[in-house]
């Protein structure tokens, strides 16, 4: 992907979380460099990435990161190559689900 807005969510959520530095950073790494076109490619490097609509009825990209400990939501646009991280939520924030319909 050639551009990720804002990785200053992502510096703010390991300054709280300093064990999710690493893995953000490499999941951060991995989008610079890919050229994903659709869910299927983006599962070649994360194959436990799954496409969740959300209440806005957009469709993010949903990311296990830190073993499942954290999840990372960002908007794909494949076309132009742009990743909006929408949020990074711990797995218990994630599971209450709210974030839904906050997208």
């Amino acid at each position: 992907m050639k551009r990720v807005i804002s990785v200053k969510r992502l510096r703010e959520f390991w300054q709280r979380h300093p064990d999710a530095e690493t893995p953000l950073r490499t999941w951060y790494r991995i989008a610079m460099k890919a050229a994903w076109r659709r869910l299927p490619d983006v599962r070649a490097d994360y194959p436990h990435a799954d496409a969740v609509t959300v209440a806005s009825g957009r469709t993010v990209t949903v990311f296990n990161i830190a073993g499942n400990k954290y999840r990372l939501i960002v908007d794909l646009l494949y076309g132009p190559q742009i990743i909006y991280v929408c949020t990074v939520l711990t797995h218990a924030e994630y599971s209450k689900g709210r974030w839904k319909d906050q997208l």
